[in-house]
Order: C-alpha cells, then sequence, then structure tokens
C-alpha cells in the first residue's frame, strides 16, 4: 500500500477483538517503541566509563525491578533473572577478579588486606573480587537495561515505530523486517531438510566429523531454498509498487505519547541522581 495516510488509525494498543474485553497490558508494552529504546540508552553508553561497584548495582536492581513489575513475564523468565542475575554476577566476578593485577589495587581500597583464596605466593583479595564485579555489574546492568525493549517490543512494532515516529525511510525499515522474517522460516526449512535427510538414510553417524558433513550438506539446500524465498518476496513487493511513492499508508499508527515522554524523562532522571549518588560515594 502506498497511497498517502487519510487519516488517523487506531494504534495496535487500541484494538480489541469485538465481543472480547479488553485487556490491560502492563505499562512497558503500552509505550512507544522509540520511547523505550531512547531511555535506557544514554545509559547504557554512560555505564562503559563507571569504574564504582555502587552505580551498576543501582542500575541492575531498578532494572530488574522495571521488567518484573513493567513486563508481562513467563514464570520461567522471572526465575531466570532473579536467580540467573546474582548468579552471573557472582561468577563472572570471580572469574575477571582472578585477572586482575594485585601491583593496580590501591592498597588502602576496601578490602585489599582481605585474602578469599591463598595458593603459594597467589592471593585473591577481596578488592580483586570486587573488581571484578564492578566490571560483572556493569555488563548486568547494560543486559538488563537492552531487555526494557527487547522483551517488551517485537520487530513489526519497532519498525513501524522508527519509520512514523523517526521518518526512517519504510524502504529501509519494512526491508529490514522482511530480512527479519527469514530467520524463523530458515528454522522450519532446515527442519524439514533435516528430516528429508533422515527419512533417506543419509549422513548417519556421531561426532563432530559427521556433524559437520551433516551442516555442509544442509547449506547448499537451505541456500537455494532462501534464494528462491527472496525472488518471491521481491516480485511480490514490485507488484504492490513498494518504494513507487514517497509515503505509504500505514495500517497501524505507532502514537508518541504524553505518558512516552514522561517515562523518558523520568527515567533519566532517576539515572542522573544514580550517577551522581555512585559518584560522591566513589570519591570519599
Amino acid at each position: 500500500m502506498t497511497a498517502t495516510t487519510t487519516g488517523a488509525r487506531p494504534a495496535a494498543s487500541d484494538l480489541v477483538a469485538a465481543g472480547e474485553p479488553a485487556v490491560r497490558r502492563p505499562f512497558l508494552h503500552r509505550l512507544n517503541p522509540i520511547a523505550k529504546l531512547a531511555a535506557p540508552l544514554p545509559v547504557m553508553i554512560a555505564l562503559l566509563f563507571t569504574r564504582d561497584v555502587l552505580t551498576p548495582l543501582l542500575f541492575t536492581v531498578g532494572a530488574l525491578a522495571l521488567l518484573l513489575l513493567g513486563a508481562r513475564l513467563s514464570g520461567r523468565a522471572i526465575a531466570a533473572l532473579l536467580i540467573g542475575t546474582p548468579a552471573g554476577v557472582a561468577l563472572i566476578g570471580f572469574t575477571l577478579g582472578v585477572w586482575v593485577d594485585r601491583a593496580r589495587i590501591d592498597p588502602a581500597a576496601v578490602g585489599a588486606d582481605v585474602v578469599l583464596v591463598e595458593v603459594g605466593d597467589w592471593r585473591f583479595t577481596l578488592a580483586a573480587y570486587l573488581v571484578g564485579v564492578a566490571t560483572a555489574l556493569r555488563i548486568a546492568a547494560i543486559l538488563l537495561l537492552s531487555l526494557v525493549v527487547g522483551l517488551t517490543t517485537t520487530g513489526p512494532e519497532l519498525v513501524r515505530a522508527l519509520v512514523q515516529n523517526l521518518r526512517v525511510p519504510y524502504r529501509v525499515g519494512f526491508t529490514a523486517l522482511a530480512a527479519l522474517r527469514f530467520v524463523p522460516r530458515f528454522r522450519r526449512e532446515l527442519d524439514l531438510i533435516r528430516a528429508a535427510h533422515r527419512v533417506r538414510g543419509l549422513h548417519r553417524g556421531r561426532g563432530p566429523v559427521a556433524a559437520l558433513r551433516r551442516m555442509v550438506s544442509y547449506a547448499i539446500p537451505l541456500l537455494a531454498s532462501s534464494v528462491r524465498h527472496a525472488e518471491r518476496v521481491a516480485l511480490a513487493m514490485d507488484a504492490r509498487a513498494f518504494g513507487a511513492h514517497p509515503i505509504r499508508t500505514e495500517r497501524v499508527i505507532s502514537r508518541w505519547r504524553a505518558r512516552d515522554t514522561v517515562f523518558v524523562v523520568l527515567f533519566w532522571a532517576a539515572s542522573v541522581a544514580v550517577f551522581w549518588w555512585g559518584l560522591a560515594v566513589a570519591s570519599r
């Protein structure tokens, strides 16, 4: 569809099937994808330059709380966040702390004289562990902040918001979306190819060599299938005059509302306060 937009149409969050009660979604799902992308992005960049423990710790806890309260998560996802985050931070912190040079640790730092593990002349101190934990917390905070948009936004919603709100050319946006659609199709095609090979009794055997031989045999039919699918998509887009007009009629409108502005402003204000507090505590 390439005609000019003639009127406002309902947003995705406003569409309710006839005869069905309206289900109120968690607030993160009701926000504009651009707001969920713009709010944590500066924080994720700034976290790369922090060196204290308190700042990434606060952002890790805050991102966890935001996901648990504002996103629709399954019980397995909640358990993974609550158990996997501290376990991963502890393990990665230990792994990174082992490689910390003792000569670069300030003797006056917290835990510099507390030995956790001692093997011969090698000592693993609490200060080295805290250095590793600080890095692990930065990684955890960045990953959790990225999940704010990743767990609450679909690919079509993000592309729709980029095209309508940020004026990204729809030729670029929907071409990228078509490319994303290839991924699940390739997965189904690969399952069909594997099933066909099993029926024919091809490439039996175990071990890494047999697995590599099977993957090589899957590559050619998978490539042929992808070329055929890309040709069909290109013909369909050309038949619909995709890209022939400067704008495109949208079936679903992605709106930027006042709540999106409030979310971004509050998120940035809270982030500035956290960074200020972390720097104040680290400078003491």
